[in-house]
């Protein structure tokens, strides 16, 4: 078995600080969904799953062994009213009792039915304000549970020609979200999630990256794009959307998840990972230029995979493929570039990716004080047994 010494000689570039990414992946955070502990499942069923979480304060705890045995997700978003309860400094307390921080507050505009023909767009004023409404609520949540972080992912769209005036509706959004934004606080920021299509077929309110940037430059410096990976066309390049935002810093959250076909919320990583390198690339790169400030976070829907395994795995997919793209050679790449060597550019990028950062990790996971297979640590921990005995 080669020492750790032998496998940086023969795996770490030169010009890399092998130090330097080792103190970048202790610094990793990844911020896990409370949805995704729970039961869930497709259009056409809820899956159910023996010791999967009933409630919040059951997902919090799912969320804290996920963070216990990986090190890296220290943070929980929620989702209102799916995680609603009427004490919420209770709830604060409970997530600190279990050591999980309270993270982005995701507001519900698809649940009712007067959101049938949009909600911040709605052609009734009362609709519209009712949507505003819940979205205010929200960032009291935030206040309540010292959140920074209001997440909005906007259903609204038409699925018809002629349903309603585009424009229209792109006025209505910024008049609504522009009152959201007087009521935030100052230190708060507002993600703006696109997707490009569903529930609307015929048009999307926020169809995508560039509609997003345009409203958040409209609201100021506060409102930022969220990109999901699962929420772009088959053949969009994702990485050149990620470099674009971070030079224009408006890049301000990730949703995490991979897709076959669509919106499929699969585990990160399991359909095309060097596509989820190619973004870390862009990513660590725009780290090397200086800080970033972004929220990563999942967004997935475990239906057929226990749950907070599943959750394990997507976190140790998105470390390793950090791993791997704080790697690459940079100042040698920007070298190749500018002579215009495009065979070996690819070179550069394809050794960081097929390198084996298993010793890099074990390494990491040892400073950290955790074992250095977090999945099978969690395996043969007590708590799969907890969850198939704790109430309701």
């Amino acid at each position: 078995m080669l020492s750790f010494s032998d496998w940086c000689q023969s795996n770490v570039p030169e010009q890399v600080d092998v130090e330097q990414v080792i103190q970048r992946l202790i610094q990793q955070r990844i911020e896990t969904p409370s949805w995704g502990y729970g039961d869930s499942g497709t259009r056409f069923h809820v899956f159910t799953q023996q010791g999967a979480a009933k409630n919040v304060y059951q997902r919090l705890e799912d969320a804290a062994q996920v963070h216990k045995v990986t090190g890296i997700a220290p943070s929980a978003a929620l989702h209102i009213p799916w995680d609603y309860v009427e004490d919420w400094p209770a709830l604060h307390r409970h997530a600190q009792e279990v050591g999980i921080e309270l993270g982005a507050i995701n507001p519900n505009l698809f649940q009712d039915d007067a959101y049938k023909l949009g909600s911040l767009t709605n052609p009734d004023a009362a609709v519209r304000q009712k949507a505003v409404g819940h979205m205010k609520e929200c960032v009291d949540i935030m206040r309540e549970l010292d959140s920074d972080l209001l997440s909005l992912w906007l259903p609204d769209g038409t699925n018809y020609p002629g349903q309603d005036d585009f424009r229209s509706r792109k006025r209505r959004l910024e008049e609504s979200l522009e009152e959201v934004m007087d009521y935030m606080d100052p230190h708060m920021t507002l993600l703006i999630e696109y997707k490009f299509f569903e529930p609307a077929f015929y048009h999307t309110d926020l169809a995508d990256w560039g509609s997003a940037v345009l409203l958040a430059h409209k609201l100021g410096p506060r409102a930022k794009a969220l990109v999901d990976l699962g929420h772009h066309p088959l053949a969009a390049n994702i990485e050149q959307i990620v470099a674009f935002l971070i030079d224009e810093d408006k890049l301000g959250g990730f949703h995490f998840n991979n897709r076959k076909y669509a919106d499929d919320d699969l585990t990160v990583g399991s359909i095309n990972p060097y596509e989820l390198f190619l973004i870390y690339n862009e990513l660590a790169a725009g780290e090397a230029d200086g800080d970033l400030d972004i929220a990563y976070m999942i967004d997935q829907s475990h239906n057929i995979k226990p749950k907070v395994e599943a959750m394990v795995q997507s976190v140790l997919n998105i470390q390793e493929t950090y791993a791997k793209a704080l790697l690459v050679d940079r100042k040698t790449l920007r070298e190749s570039q500018r002579q215009g060597d495009v065979v070996a550019c690819e070179e550069l990028l394809l050794k960081a990716y097929r390198t084996d950062v298993t010793p890099l990790l074990h390494r990491v996971r040892e400073a950290m004080g955790i074992d250095p297979d977090p999945l099978q640590a969690y395996r043969k921990s007590e708590y799969p047994k907890y969850v198939l005995t704790r109430g309701t």
